[in-house]
């Protein structure tokens, strides 16, 4: 065993920026059950057994991470039996860890023991309650019937909110894959070629180069459906890829342009103007910017076009989830309060942009890029392939 004297300490995260967190938000004790945040909380650690799968014989796979305000020396972690192995070989950091559970109730009861030993009657429970199943929420809230339960979600988020250099790199590799994995897909298919088949091959390029593959949304010629099908992509149509692929949870989620033969003067105007507002849109983007300035920025573009009732710009946070700190915006296809909009953008933070025109008869064009604020200004990782890529497949 490890000496408990050696974890102390040793958290892999800003504990005093968490202990404020939790203060602001009224939580005392804090149990993490999303694997994302469980990772982070853990400084990296992923069941090897569940990555792709959380079901598991009669119930699910459920990690908790408990934390108590202003102890962090005193955090425990409660996983799965399998885990076991990956504690004997990277022991984590924590003071108190049991990996003998294999449900979602088990784990939980073995949890709540250890948060009694700490504060036997908590008066306020963080919970991430969008990643707590029924009768673990169940058992949790029979066990403390006089706490109040409060959603820890915003808070854990917070907390990832500014990425340190090693998770930056992970999102600059990551995009930098699902760029590479777009061109080889583009320069060996053409005319023909279905959007499975597209979709497929994307996945194992995504794969090959050491990525998990997330999801493909993909449209061809001029329809707008961006599910894949047996669609063939011909000569002269339009190919839009769109894909997030994650490396060691940190996701690259990136959108290019592909062409069978040559695009004509139309469709290269028309991919221009897309481009114009994606660049206008990072303009602003920079440590102590406020966030709603990519939107204005983005607007003044968008507004100018004549096809602006068939553009959309969304700009978002994204790192361990696509949909993260920092929110800029209330409207648009993923509405949520725009808590970052009046405030400071901070270096280390990730912004994806991205600038989608629906053309009512060339189809669906798109960028999407991934920025980095940084102190004086911002990164852009993956910023290759913009124009239109053309295949390389026979046609």
């Amino acid at each position: 065993m490890l000496d408990v004297r050696k974890r102390q300490n040793a958290a892999p995260f800003d504990t005093a920026r968490l202990d404020r967190l939790m203060d602001d938000a009224g939580i005392d004790m804090l149990l993490a059950t999303s694997k994302h945040n469980v990772q982070y909380l853990l400084g990296g650690h992923r069941a090897f057994f569940f990555e792709s799968m959380d079901a598991m014989g009669l119930s699910r796979y459920l990690p908790v991470f408990v934390y108590a305000k202003g102890a962090p020396e005193k955090a425990g972690f409660f996983g799965h039996r399998m885990e076991n192995y990956q504690n004997e070989v990277k022991p984590f950091w924590v003071s108190e860890i049991n990996t003998k559970n294999s449900g979602s109730v088990d784990v939980i009861e073995k949890a709540v023991d250890y948060v009694r030993r700490l504060m036997p009657k908590p008066r306020r429970i963080g919970a991430e309650l969008a990643f707590l199943p029924a009768d673990s929420s169940a058992t949790l809230r029979k066990a403390f019937p006089d706490s109040e339960i409060k959603d820890a979600l915003f808070v854990l988020e917070r907390l990832r909110a500014c990425k340190t250099p090693e998770e930056l790199e992970k999102l600059r590799i990551a995009s930098d894959a699902v760029i590479d994995s777009m061109l080889a897909v583009i320069g060996s298919h053409g005319a023909g070629a279905t959007k499975t088949e597209l979709t497929e091959a994307l996945r194992r390029e995504e794969t090959q180069r050491g990525l998990t593959f997330d999801y493909c949304l993909i449209a061809a010629g001029s329809s707008l459906n961006r599910a894949p099908s047996d669609q063939t992509w011909e000569k002269g149509d339009p190919l839009s890829l769109d894909s997030g692929g994650n490396y060691h949870g940190y996701i690259g989620d990136l959108a290019r342009m592909g062409i069978v033969g040559e695009p004509d003067a139309e469709l290269v105007d028309l991919l221009a103007e897309v481009e114009s507002i994606e660049q206008a849109s990072m303009q602003p983007i920079r440590a102590g910017a406020l966030g709603k300035e990519i939107y204005v920025a983005a607007d003044s573009v968008l507004h100018k076009s004549k096809l602006h009732n068939h553009i959309q710009f969304l700009a978002h946070g994204m790192g361990l989830v696509s949909h993260e700190a920092p929110r800029l915006t209330n409207s648009g296809p993923v509405p949520y309060d725009a808590y970052d909009a009046e405030r400071p953008l901070e270096a280390g933070m990730v912004v994806s942009v991205e600038t989608t025109l629906q053309h009512p008869r060339r189809g669906f064009i798109k960028l999407e890029d991934t920025v980095a604020v940084t102190a004086r200004g911002f990164e852009v990782y993956g910023n290759r392939a913009r124009g239109w890529n053309r295949a390389g497949g026979a046609s």
